[in-house]
């Protein structure tokens, strides 16, 4: 089943890799929303963003990223320009129109002026407080 067909093909053992996506052809296939929905649950921190978090490829997912490497906190970031059909599955699983999306222990907490919001109020650090994510600063 290929990306003509509206769905890729994600293993379970799927993982994003300097920027692309790998996956082994002997393992069954999956949805886009179904891998959404298992990096979501499966990692407690996820950034869908433009680009990567070595090389953010918009000002606002580098916004995020900087947020969360200021925090200290440790997240797994996706890059949605390399799938069309992730880019599209993302807004589709949140009901959120933009790009970069924060997930925490399985819940959307948003996009990057929520994120910036929360940040300056200190709302973000104690969200990773109570979710019991582990931070290396108190900023």
């Amino acid at each position: 089943m290929g990306i003509a067909e509206g769905r890729l093909a994600y293993g379970r053992e799927a993982r994003f890799q300097s920027g692309f996506i790998t996956h082994p052809q002997e393992e069954e296939n999956m949805s886009i929303e179904q891998f959404i929905d298992n990096e979501v649950k499966s990692n407690d921190v996820v950034l869908f963003m433009k680009g990567t978090p070595q090389f953010p490829q918009c000002g606002f997912s580098g916004q995020v990223v900087q947020i969360l490497d200021h925090i200290g906190v440790g997240y797994k970031g996706l890059n949605v320009l390399e799938s069309a059909d992730l880019r599209n599955g993302i807004k589709t699983y949140s009901n959120w129109p933009t790009i970069p999306q924060l997930y925490v222990k399985g819940e959307f907490v948003g996009g990057c002026d929520i994120i910036r919001e929360m940040f300056q109020a200190g709302e973000l650090q104690q969200l990773f407080t109570d979710k019991g994510v582990a931070v290396s600063t108190v900023a």
